[in-house]
């Protein structure tokens, strides 16, 4: 399986980090090796001093397409869940500087923690979803998902233009704005429409 994300997603979240809204989903991908599972800790690495959290819905594919028409892109997803996109945001921004890719800052081990996913059918509607990210108790990141720039069904349209998307495939689809650094000991949790699904802590 893949990871496909969507950067710049929120409109918000672009303007903290002084990066323009984009026209058209802005994609990265990390490895399979990036996973996080069972709410297990996350260790910080030694390569960075600013791992920042970025909490996202992420949504799981069900099935292969390629070349998929919008209208026809919600049958290529049936579980939600929420992930959290760690950046080693002093790497990052040294890439960008120098215009060469992010996978380094984005593609590490284990910078992908990903909660249980529900059935998308337990939700009325997919562009009211409330979520949000505690950290030690207290509020960082709360967004909804009626601010996307780009809906679920055109990012899966737009990535499937030009990579196939396969059953188990996992699109984080942005986080909104409120990203900040993590330290050893923190502890985070994170709830998806009121229900908790990702608690785990910093090491």
């Amino acid at each position: 399986m893949k990871i496909i994300a969507i950067g710049r997603n929120y409109a918000e979240h672009a303007k903290e980090l002084n990066n323009p809204v984009p026209t058209s989903p802005v994609i990265f991908m990390k490895p399979d090796t990036a996973l996080l599972k069972d709410n297990k800790p996350f260790y910080l690495p030694d390569f960075s001093d600013d791992i920042h959290y970025e909490l996202e819905v992420v949504l799981k594919v069900c099935k292969e397409g390629k070349h998929i028409a919008e209208k026809f892109a919600a049958n290529y997803y049936d579980e939600i869940g929420l992930g959290i996109d760690f950046t080693a945001r002093d790497i990052q921004t040294k890439h960008k500087e120098k215009g060469l890719p992010w996978e380094l800052a984005k593609g590490f081990d284990s910078s992908a923690p990903i909660s249980l996913f529900l059935p998308k059918s337990d939700f009325e509607d997919l562009y009211q979803l409330d979520f949000e990210l505690k950290i030690n108790n207290e509020l960082r990141q709360k967004g909804n998902t009626k601010d996307l720039l780009f809906s679920f069904e055109k990012i899966i349209s737009f990535v499937s233009q030009y990579i196939t998307l396969k059953k188990g495939d996992l699109i984080f689809t942005g986080t909104p704005a409120g990203v900040g650094r993590v330290n050893q000991g923190d502890k985070l949790e994170a709830w998806l429409k009121g229900k908790q699904l990702l608690n785990f802590d910093i090491k």
